[in-house]
């Protein structure tokens, strides 16, 4: 089969329609991802140092509702469902690791390494634990929460929550999808800021 044309380009992260099928079976309607707004330019050199001078971000912890391909819905104080008929491309802490490892490059000027890299010992690492990334149906809203952990040679540790929340969103996918990303993206910028300080 060839594909003639293209209707319409794909937008800030991978929504495809259910037109693929891989391995047999339906493919899902949505595939949501995280795309960072703030971007280091291809070619840019501005991402440059030594490991001591780098950031290490690592993978979030998180529990179990959200470690899972699928957008948690709450819909009470206990109980939690999936939104339907969408799916993530990677688990949440993986999204959120590499939006913020992106997001600190494009804001720091420095190196950052997502995990550690073999032979670097970077003087700042990020650890965290993914609090929330979903959909709450009592009052149509998206929310992003990261308790971020900073540590860095020679200072204490610290610690500090993030949150961002988008309100008015409808139950779907469609909608769901960029309001994730609004939240997710103001919750790296919000930690960037502080990393840089």
């Amino acid at each position: 089969m060839r594909i003639t044309r293209i209707a319409a380009p794909l937008a800030l992260f991978g929504l495809l329609p259910a037109c693929v099928s891989i391995g047999g079976g339906d493919a899902p309607e949505q595939l949501i991802g995280l795309t960072s707004q703030a971007v280091t330019p291809a070619g840019a050199s501005s991402t440059t140092g030594t490991a001591s001078t780098a950031i290490a971000v690592m993978e979030a912890e998180t529990e179990d509702r959200l470690n899972a391909k699928r957008v948690p819905v709450r819909i009470d104080e206990t109980g939690i469902a999936y939104l339907e008929n969408a799916f993530l491309v990677d688990k949440p802490t993986r999204l959120m690791q590499h939006l913020l490892a992106e997001t600190l490059r494009a804001q720091t000027g420095r190196l950052v390494f997502e995990g550690i890299e073999p032979g670097a010992e970077p003087r700042i690492r990020l650890h965290g634990r993914l609090i929330e990334m979903g959909y709450d149906a009592r009052d149509s809203s998206v929310t992003v929460t990261y308790d971020a952990i900073r540590i860095e040679e020679g200072r204490e540790v610290v610690s500090r929550r993030f949150s961002s929340t988008v309100p008015g969103i409808a139950p779907d996918a469609a909608a769901v999808a960029p309001a994730l990303n609004q939240a997710a993206n103001t919750v790296a910028m919000e930690i960037a800021n502080w990393i840089a300080q």
